[in-house]
C-alpha cells in the first residue's frame, strides 16, 4: 500500500522559512516525478513545484521561483520543499503527489500540474502571518 505523508508545516512570520517533507512508503520516490501542490481557502489547487526522476527537469511556479527549492533524499525516500522568504500569499495547505506513470515533470503530452495522480498525501498547513 502506497502512502505519502507530508510534514513540516506551521505558522511562520513573513520572511521566514519552512521545510516541508514528503515521506513515502510502498513507493520508491526516486523513480518518479514528485509534485508539490497547494490550496488556499476559496482557491483552486495549484502546482508549486515538481522534481523529475534522475536527470529530468525541475519546475517551479513563477510565484515561488528563487524562494522555494525542491530536493530529494534517496536514502530517506523523501522529497523536500524548502520555502524561504515566505509571504502571506503562500498560506495554504500543501500536498505532495506521486504516480508510477509519471517520471518527468513535463513532456510533449503532459504537464505535472495537470496530471491525474494516483497518490496524494493528507496535506500540511502553512500559515504565513505576523
Amino acid at each position: 500500500q502506497v502512502q505519502l505523508v507530508e510534514s513540516g508545516g506551521g505558522l511562520v512570520q513573513p520572511g521566514g522559512s519552512l521545510r516541508l517533507s514528503c515521506a513515502a512508503s510502498g513507493l520508491t520516490l526516486d523513480y518518479y516525478a514528485i509534485g508539490w501542490f497547494r490550496q488556499a481557502p476559496g482557491k483552486e489547487r495549484e502546482g508549486v513545484s515538481c522534481i523529475s526522476n534522475s536527470g529530468g527537469p525541475t519546475i517551479y511556479a513563477d510565484s515561488v521561483k528563487a524562494r522555494f527549492t525542491i530536493a530529494r533524499d534517496m536514502a530517506k525516500n523523501t522529497v523536500y520543499l524548502q520555502m524561504d522568504s515566505l509571504k502571506p500569499e503562500d498560506t495554504a495547505v500543501y500536498y505532495c503527489a506521486a504516480d508510477p506513470r509519471l517520471t518527468h515533470c513535463r513532456s510533449t503530452t503532459y504537464y505535472y500540474a495537470d496530471f491525474p495522480y494516483n497518490y496524494w498525501g493528507q496535506g500540511t498547513q502553512v500559515t504565513v502571518s505576523s
